[in-house]
């Protein structure tokens, strides 16, 4: 008499696999679930850099011009309006390269990038504010806001 051959996987083996793939998600899926949230508070420190750079490199080209009272400079082809010095808050998204995923608006002379989710809803409490210096030799303000990320 021949033995015979087994095809397949008992049911002991299905539900012991199954047990530890249940077990590996309930420690993997949270993690992955944080990451989403880590990113967007990420990208809002980035662009707050970004931000305060093109700020001051388009300072640096107004100082090298050495025309104070010149109102405009242009970077990279774009004319960047100036406010002591500095860009004004319709203008500073000329000194960005980009600013994906963030909408601009520009309330009561400050420019405000909201983060927006993936599906194009602005995400509350996670933004940067750019606000032009209000006198001679002072530095602009950007704050980057990141309770909601």
């Amino acid at each position: 008499m021949k033995g015979r051959i087994q095809g397949g996987f008992t049911l002991i083996e299905l539900v012991v696999v199954v047990t530890i793939l249940g077990i590996l998600a309930a420690f993997a899926v949270p993690r992955f679930a944080s990451l989403e949230g880590q990113a967007r508070l990420a990208s809002t420190q980035a662009l707050a850099g970004s931000v305060r750079s093109g700020a001051s490199l388009a300072h640096a080209l107004w100082l090298a011009q050495g025309d104070p009272a010149s109102a405009e400079v242009a970077m990279e082809g774009q004319p960047i309006r100036m406010t002591f010095g500095y860009p004004d808050a319709v203008t500073i998204e000329g000194t960005l390269v980009e600013y994906t995923g963030f909408e601009l608006t520009t309330p009561a002379g400050t420019a405000v990038f909201t983060k927006e989710s993936p599906s194009g809803a602005p995400v509350a409490n996670c933004f940067v504010t750019y606000t032009p210096p209000g006198a001679a030799n002072e530095a602009p303000r950007v704050v980057a806001t990141t309770g909601g990320c």
